[in-house]
């Protein structure tokens, strides 16, 4: 007996596997790729943008923290004046009362300067606003005509970015 085809029988239809693979399963395989891609892009942007944010912040803990612990029996007003512009939140607060009540009047009166070095610094952890950074500071103090006596010491700065600038905002010493 022979089957014939009638109006009312679909005829069988075969898979063309070519055409789902081309059309199916090659794109599915680029969009995976693509988004793979995409997630490495933005892994690698946000490692590099944060250790460009620790280098930048290791720098500006160091140079305020200088800033911070120096100065002249002559100069002491301005240069502590200055170093207020480098710290911001509660510690800003408690250095312009520390420096105010203690450190400018002292300073002028006992004739005391201060030269703090950083011969070390290292970014704790960094993130595009908040860093964390550890300080190593050898500090050297003159009382009148004594001579210099030195210290040294490792400090935990924590600064905040405000405004484009990091200022520190934790000053702890370890």
């Amino acid at each position: 007996m022979t089957t014939i085809d009638t109006p009312f029988r679909s005829p069988t239809r075969k898979t063309r596997w070519a055409r789902v693979i081309v059309h199916g399963v090659l794109p599915g395989i680029a969009l995976l790729l693509a988004l793979a891609a995409g997630y490495v892009k933005w892994q690698d942007d946000t490692v590099r943008s944060d250790a460009a944010a620790g280098i930048e912040s290791a720098q500006a803990a160091k140079d305020s923290t200088v800033a911070l612990l120096s100065y002249q029996p002559t100069t002491v007003e301005r240069q502590l004046g200055a170093a207020r512009e480098l710290v911001t939140g509660d510690f800003a607060k408690t250095y312009a009362q520390l420096t105010h009540d203690v450190v400018i009047p002292g300073a002028e009166q006992k004739q005391i300067s201060a030269t703090a070095t950083v011969p070390a610094v290292s970014s704790v952890s960094a993130s595009e606003t908040h860093a964390v950074a550890l300080v190593y500071v050898n500090q050297s103090t003159v009382i009148g005509t004594g001579a210099p006596t030195a210290s040294t010491s490792a400090v935990r700065v924590t600064l905040d970015k405000v405004n484009g600038r990091w200022l520190i905002s934790r000053f702890d010493p370890v």
